[in-house]
């Protein structure tokens, strides 16, 4: 059984009456939160234009030509073009090391708290994405040639 310290749910005075509750001021911005997203939706729908043609209901595909997709001869046998593989890897590649690289905000912010093996795993981590990156960039992933 771990034990956590108790929270005090609310802000006493020097009386003892409680002032305010900690929890209410994080359910008034989730309450502000969602209701800001209601409204921008609702209203979105009603004061926006409504012209709407063939073009503007396609998915967007990054400045790519829509493929067709013709199903010719059975559900097995689609015609159309493929996308080349380099677009799925740069996006992959993006995303792992966006992912990895995220890892350092919460470094930074504390940074006085975690001394210095803090900043020796960090350098460890820094080292480790530095390699992977200059290993991908050896290898040619991020060539589009």
């Amino acid at each position: 059984m771990a034990l956590r310290p108790q929270l005090p749910t609310a802000v006493l005075t020097r009386r003892g009456s409680a002032v305010v509750n900690i929890e209410v001021p994080t359910l008034v911005l989730g309450a502000v939160a969602a209701a800001f997203a209601v409204f921008s939706i609702v209203a979105a729908a009603l004061v926006g234009p409504k012209r709407y043609n063939r073009a503007k209901l396609e998915p967007y595909e990054c400045g790519i030509e829509a493929t067709p997709h013709a199903v010719a001869g059975g559900p097995g046998n689609v015609t159309g073009q493929r996308f080349p593989v380099k677009y799925y890897l740069t996006a992959m590649l993006f995303i792992i090391f966006d992912i990895e690289i995220v890892f350092l905000y919460p470094w930074a912010v504390h940074f006085d708290a975690l001394g210095l093996f803090g900043l020796a795993a960090m350098a460890l981590f820094i080292v480790n994405v530095s390699v992977a990156y200059a290993y991908e960039w050896k290898r040619g992933g991020l060539s589009w040639d």
